[in-house]
């Protein structure tokens, strides 16, 4: 780790060059300092090339699992990082992002494989993805709460090696059962990312260069569950249907040392435990021992309860506030189109007219990531340069002459570019695989979704954080709570529904249902988002944001 010391301390002396007595005070102290004591205070006036100008934390004091280990060291000002490493630290994100849905993708070539080894029906297999996206739902609320205590870093460290313990366990499984119950607690655990990460982006990157961060962020998390299948068929044609499970063993393997090396703690303040009662406290009269001694454990008890069961279920009370509310269901509704065109692809493509390998189907899945990236580049730049436009408009500044970004400025015409062509894109998906139209015209037609989806979730994620700037990765974990529940949905009905209806009508109508109700939450943001802020911060305690 390259780090320096800061420059030489100087020693300021009246104009007569004598030592004032404070001086001289002040001298004889720093000779009295202990020698530990001392290195103390130079270890915390060092400074790092990792950094513009912020302080190092000292490897001692360094918070998170085994925070004195990373290289990239933890300094008192995350948002003071150079760029190159918070670009760095953007990138390991991402990567560990890609885990969880990566994790859902990479089953689908393997369902029918799967349901012979282990001699069950295909719609029981679906279980292990409808149920591992369940997981994925839940549990970022506990990772989320537990983080705004205990930090990023540890929650990502803890999650990662039970991801890994999981996967094995799921590669090893030898009936559904156990492999349901181990995809359950594996989806679970690898969903912390998903939550935290965006905290992490929040962590580093001031508003006016989120969008950008939180674009490139996004890749993983979206990028993942379309790489996955072609993956996943490879590695099931060339081997069997485990061989999928130790793909994530291995990813999990390698993203464990990324994390232990190269992500040092970033949480600005944590929330402080109650503190323990001193020692020199006064004991209380001995005709209140008892009650105080039977008082005790039960008020231990009631509290370590609702920390682990209550706490982190309350960020679902932020769905209340209309601007939290219609933020998650915007970017839901256009999971749950992903899912369902995920679905429709993989039924679809092995099938007359097409009739592909699963390894062809699999890279069907490219054009909607090619999208995604073009969106996330672009995308995100956009939508920086449409924040500052606004404030500049706006004339909002602050005392030191610096604009004031608001998230609903967010909400302008990429959003309702997006909120068209996502769901247009699908509708010319639907119909063109329903009429049997070459391949390249539902691959151009994905191509335009996953433009449009992209600019969708990298603007509702980037909004979460902001209106809950405290909280950040709890309003994250609300967005993922809620979405992966409609994936989930999306993930079991779509193909009874492509068999009832075809995929023509089908697509036709989730579009019709997104682009309406999408539009919807845009102009309702734009019209009443500033007041629904407002309120939403008068309503909520700083403390509790």
């Amino acid at each position: 780790m390259a780090e320096k010391f800061a420059s030489s301390h100087h020693e300021t002396h009246g104009n007569d060059g004598v030592v004032s007595p404070s001086e001289e005070s002040g001298n004889e102290d720093e000779d009295s300092v202990p020698d530990n004591d001392r290195a103390s205070q130079a270890q915390r006036q060092r400074t790092t090339s990792f950094a513009n100008t912020s302080r190092v934390v000292p490897r001692a004091k360094r918070r998170g699992l085994f925070g004195r280990f990373a290289i990239i060291p933890e300094i008192e000002s995350p948002y003071d990082y150079t760029n190159g490493t918070k670009w760095a630290i953007t990138a390991v994100i991402a990567l560990a992002a890609a885990a969880a849905p990566m994790g859902s993708g990479i089953f689908y070539p393997a369902l029918p494989q799967m349901a012979v080894d282990l001699n069950t029906t295909t719609t029981i297999t679906n279980l292990t993805v409808a149920m591992y996206m369940l997981a994925m739902s839940i549990f970022p609320l506990w990772w989320s709460s537990f983080s705004e205590t205990l930090g990023r870093r540890t929650i990502y460290l803890v999650s990662f090696s039970l991801f890994v313990v999981f996967s094995v366990l799921s590669a090893i499984s030898v009936n559904i059962s156990m492999l349901i119950i181990m995809r359950i607690l594996g989806g679970g655990a690898s969903a912390s990312v998903q939550a935290v990460g965006a905290g992490t982006i929040a962590d580093i990157w001031m508003p006016a260069e989120r969008g950008k961060a939180m674009g490139i962020f996004y890749l993983g998390p979206l990028t993942g569950p379309l790489l996955a299948p072609i993956i996943g068929g490879a590695l099931t044609q060339a081997f069997s249907w485990r061989a999928t499970m130790w793909f994530l063993t291995i990813y999990g393997g390698v993203m464990v040392p990324m994390i232990f090396f190269c992500l040092p703690e970033t949480l600005a303040k944590r929330k402080k435990l109650s503190p323990l009662p001193s020692p020199n406290a006064a004991a209380p009269p001995l005709s209140q021992l008892q009650r105080v001694t039977t008082a005790q454990p039960v008020k231990k008890a009631g509290a370590a309860f609702r920390r682990f069961f209550v706490d982190p279920l309350q960020v679902l009370v932020y769905l209340r506030y209309p601007a939290v509310l219609i933020t998650v269901y915007s970017a839901s509704i256009c999971f749950c189109s992903l899912f369902v065109l995920n679905i429709s692809i993989s039924s679809s493509f092995d099938k007359p007219p097409y009739d592909f390998s699963t390894i062809i189907v699999g890279l069907l899945y490219l054009p909607p990531s090619l999208g995604y990236v073009v969106a996330s580049v672009i995308g995100g730049r956009w939508i920086d340069y449409i924040m500052a436009r606004e404030a500049k408009k706006a004339n909002r500044y602050d005392g030191e002459g610096k604009l004031i970004f608001l998230p609903e400025d967010r909400m302008r015409e990429n959003m309702w570019l997006a909120a068209t062509m996502y769901p247009g894109a699908l509708i010319w998906y639907g119909w063109s695989a329903e009429r049997g139209l070459p391949w390249i015209v539902p691959c151009i037609a994905n191509f335009f979704f996953g433009c449009g989806s992209m600019l969708v979730f990298g603007a509702c994620t980037t909004m979460l954080t902001e209106f809950m700037p405290q909280r950040s990765s709890s309003g994250v974990a609300v967005n993922n709570f809620v979405r992966n529940i409609f994936s989930c949905v999306g993930g079991i009905i779509a193909q009874p529904l492509i068999n009832a209806m075809g995929n023509g009508w089908l697509c036709t109508m989730i579009g019709l249902l997104a682009w309406t109700t999408g539009n919807l939450a845009i102009w309702a943001l734009r019209k009443r988002g500033p007041a629904w802020r407002v309120k939403m911060d008068q309503g909520v305690p700083a403390k509790n944001r």
